[in-house]
Order: structure tokens, then C-alpha cells, then sequence
């Protein structure tokens, strides 16, 4: 084990970033607006908890179904891609059911929001230059911040308004229709070479 304040900086750095969980307040604000209520705890700890597990076994889960780490992304691709239409134009396609709240707490919000394909395979790229316990430390720091903004996200709603919600929100479907978009032009490159 080699404890390195650099190495979980850095890989902390990294996850927040495709993470994004500050850029994803609009959808979550959405999502609080549409089922009532999101258990935060609960969705920091299975995103946490999936990120962790993947660390250790997503590239021999992934070898063991046949599905390498470019076809997992490009699928991941188009969930991204799904949800910044409807942030962008204003449409629901994610079908709601009976246990919306309990659902929404996992998916789409502990997987694949926050626990999604970027932040996966960005976490097998991290294990291959970074001691695992560093990447662990900066998986469950991330875990706090994204608690923290699951829990405040209707505090900032009310400081920011409806109309900075909706104008932010359209801004972040760009955003992350831009990501969907890298996301698979990077992965399908490597699947059709």
C-alpha cells in the first residue's frame, strides 16, 4: 500500500470531474420534482458502494459476459444522451413507475448518473496507474460530495429560482449531450479499430 496525498488529489480531480455531480444538480432537481423525494444517503452509498465493486471487478465482470470497456461505454453513452434530451427539450422519456421514489434513488440517479460508464471505465483507467487504496480514498470522498449536493440540491433551488433552474438545466443538457457525444466517438473509435 502506498498512501500518496498527489495520487488521491489527482484521481479525486478526475472522478468529480466526469462525475460532475455539481453540473448534474438541474437533472437532480428534476428528479426531486418528479417522484418527491430521493433518499440521498442511500444513493451516495450504491453509487459508493458500485463504483468500489467495479474497481475491483469490472474488467473481469465485464470479460465474463463478453462485453469489453468500449461497447460498456457506448452503451453508457446513450443513457447520457437520453437524459439531456429530455433535459434539453423539455420531454420525458424515462418511464415512470408504482416505486418511482425508490427507483429514481437508484436509477437513473446512483446508476448511471453518478456511478455511470465515464466514472467506471475512468476507474479502470486509474487502476492502471494508481495504487488502489488511492483511488479508493478518492471514490469515497467524492461519495461525501456527492451527498452533500443530493442533500442541499433543494436549498439550491430555492437560491437560484425556477427560471436559473430552467436556463441552467438546458446549459447542463448541452453539457452532457456533449459528453454522451465524446463518450461514444471516443469508445467507438476503439470498437470498430
Amino acid at each position: 500500500m502506498n498512501f500518496d496525498l498527489n495520487e488521491i488529489f489527482t484521481a479525486f480531480m478526475v472522478l468529480f470531474a466526469v462525475i460532475d455531480i455539481v453540473g448534474n444538480i438541474p437533472i437532480i432537481i428534476d428528479l426531486r420534482n418528479k417522484v418527491g423525494h430521493i433518499q440521498s444517503e442511500k444513493a451516495s452509498v450504491i453509487a459508493g458502494f458500485i463504483m468500489i465493486l467495479f474497481l475491483f471487478v469490472g474488467q473481469r465482470l465485464l470479460g465474463l459476459i463478453g462485453i469489453d470497456v468500449n461497447s460498456f461505454a457506448v452503451a453508457g453513452s446513450f443513457i447520457l444522451f437520453f437524459i439531456a434530451l429530455e433535459m434539453i427539450l423539455g420531454i420525458t422519456l424515462y418511464k415512470e413507475d408504482e416505486d418511482q421514489a425508490i427507483n429514481a434513488t437508484v436509477f437513473p440517479l446512483a446508476f448511471p448518473l453518478i456511478a455511470g460508464p465515464g466514472s467506471l471505465t475512468t476507474l479502470l483507467s486509474l487502476r492502471a496507474e494508481f495504487d488502489l487504496m488511492n483511488i479508493i480514498i478518492a471514490v469515497l470522498l467524492n461519495v461525501i460530495v456527492i451527498y452533500v449536493v443530493l442533500k442541499t440540491s433543494s436549498r439550491i433551488e430555492k437560491l437560484i429560482g425556477k427560471n436559473g433552474i430552467a436556463i441552467i438545466r438546458k446549459i447542463f443538457g448541452v453539457i452532457l449531450l456533449a459528453i454522451a457525444v465524446k463518450l461514444f466517438a471516443a469508445n467507438i473509435k476503439m470498437l470498430l479499430a
